[in-house]
């Protein structure tokens, strides 16, 4: 496999390697780096897939500002890079104003929609795998009582904040759901010592599973969780194995899977909308080795009757982004 790594310092221009064939594709890391162990490292998990596979290399690039998107949007597609892929929702607004200038080049943007003749705008229902999780949570604790620590104070994470929500209270109607988040500006994605603080206070109160859906931030949930001797939950990429036998499990997204299929498809991919949840193995719960002893087959058959039911239209999770309630938290 090859492929192409461009690091950008604070205020570093772009620059594109002339050693990229013209229609490599490529892939725009969200701040946190490629190797968050969640969000951005699942992408880079589905290009690296693509090129081992494949053969082909592809050019990517880690933000250390919000400042560089567009920089780096036009560096790329003014090279030939086809597609370019954004992890990110904050790539909305650069994307929207860039694609119109390179009509000949498709973009792929994550967790966000553009509507651009040469965008795809992949999303998921965070809020459906939330809910699954949220069963689990809710049969694990012992105190009845389960935290949730966001990253940025934004929609989409409340999304998942209410699904999971819902989910603890379905299974437990006597629960109670403890929720904070780290801030409400980027740099929430990067603050583990934010989120252990958040979690302590959290345990003071007699959580004993918390949720983290905070990026980079949300290993420091997982770690505190682990020195408390009580249950996290990972998102976006398979955590469990992060701290084997305290992590009960893991909300993941197929973000890798997102990113796997544009480089596929290449030019030629199908721009659009393109919703990624429970009905296509887009969002899920993750069991391996490292959590199989923390899930009870009445937990197993509890959760997967769940996920039926919510693909079969019999159980309707709230979508905080289309409708901004969520009476089971109070934020």
């Amino acid at each position: 496999m090859t492929h192409l790594t461009k690091l950008l310092g604070a205020s570093a221009a772009l620059a594109i390697s002339a050693g990229a064939a013209l229609a490599d594709p490529a892939i725009i890391y969200d701040l946190g780096g490629k190797f968050d162990k969640s969000f951005n490292e699942s992408a880079f998990n589905g290009a690296t897939m693509w090129a081992d596979e494949t053969g082909g290399s592809f050019a990517e690039v880690e933000l250390q500002s919000d400042a560089q998107r567009e920089q780096a949007l036009r560096r790329f597609a003014e090279a030939g890079n086809n597609p370019i892929v954004m992890a990110g929702f904050s790539f909305e607004t650069p994307l929207n104003e860039i694609a119109p200038d390179y009509p000949d080049t498709t973009f792929v943007i994550i967790d966000a929609v553009v509507d651009q003749p040469n965008v795809r705008s992949v999303i998921f229902n965070e809020h459906e795998g939330s809910y699954l999780v949220g069963v689990l949570a809710a049969m694990a604790s012992e105190t009845d009582t389960v935290g949730f620590v966001g990253g940025m104070d934004i929609p989409l994470i409340r999304k998942f904040a209410c699904g999971y929500a819902q989910g603890v209270m379905a299974t437990n109607p006597d629960a109670t759901v403890v929720a904070n988040m780290i801030g409400t500006t980027p740099e929430a994605w990067n603050d583990p010592a934010k989120a252990s603080e958040l979690t302590l206070a959290q345990i003071s109160q007699d959580a004993d599973v918390v949720y983290a859906a905070a990026g980079g931030s949300g290993l420091g949930v997982l770690q505190t969780a682990a020195d408390e001797d009580i249950y996290g939950i990972g998102v976006d990429s398979n955590q469990n194995y992060l701290h084997p036998g305290q992590v009960l499990t893991s909300m993941v997204k197929q973000v890798d899977t997102a990113v796997y299929n544009a480089f596929s498809q290449g030019e030629d991919l199908e721009t659009g909308l393109m919703v990624m949840g429970i009905e296509n193995e887009g969002v899920g719960y993750a069991m391996d080795d490292n959590n199989a002893d923390l899930i009870s087959e009445e937990m197993m058959t509890a959760v997967d009757e769940a996920a039926a039911a919510i693909n079969a239209g019999d159980i309707m999770v709230h979508d905080y982004t289309s409708d901004e309630s969520c009476p089971a938290i109070d934020f």
